[in-house]
């Protein structure tokens, strides 16, 4: 067993346990919590598969941005309408019941693939930023202006909605 393998089978139950965590914790800022490590733990398995800039988009969108968003939610919400927030039912039988099914039949997908095509390590492969850079900045650029003038127009037209309301 190499190195590689190593580091993917730690990520991987590094994901896979704290995503478990997330979805059976009765407490939602466990839960909050669990769910920055499956972030990281799918962004390290991206770098582990020399998908360099997917994992900075995962590290950046999903942790930076809505991980943060969900726990300013939860705790500016919880002050605010005094409920205790934690999930009231658990089903926990039907839930295992459903992971071993689609956990098996993707595992021997997985196995099935992988034992027929025989992925070949390559040291030289190239990281996708470069090529992703070069494109936006070249061939995409008026799409790529285009798009970030469009979410700036839906992030001002957001502010002023929302602050139209709480005047009225």
């Amino acid at each position: 067993m190499q190195l590689f393998d190593v580091a993917f089978y730690v990520f991987a139950l590094i994901t896979v346990l704290s995503a478990s965590i997330v979805v059976f914790s009765k407490n939602i800022i466990y839960a909050a919590f669990a769910l920055l490590f499956t972030f990281f733990g799918v962004a390290a398995i991206y770098v582990l598969l020399h998908a360099d800039f997917l994992a900075v988009t995962q590290i950046l969108i999903y942790v930076g941005g809505i991980l943060v968003l969900l726990l300013f939610g939860v705790m500016l919400t919880n002050k605010v309408i005094s409920v205790e927030m934690k999930t009231g039912t658990l089903q926990t039988v039907p839930a295992l019941v459903i992971v071993a099914v689609v956990a098996g039949s993707l595992a021997g997908l997985c196995y099935s693939m992988w034992r027929t095509a025989g992925i070949p390590a390559d040291p030289g492969v190239q990281t996708t930023a470069v090529v992703l850079g070069q494109l936006l900045m070249t061939s995409y650029m008026i799409p790529f202006e285009i798009a970030s003038v469009v979410l700036l127009v839906a992030l001002i037209g957001a502010a002023m909605t929302a602050r139209r309301h709480r005047h009225s």
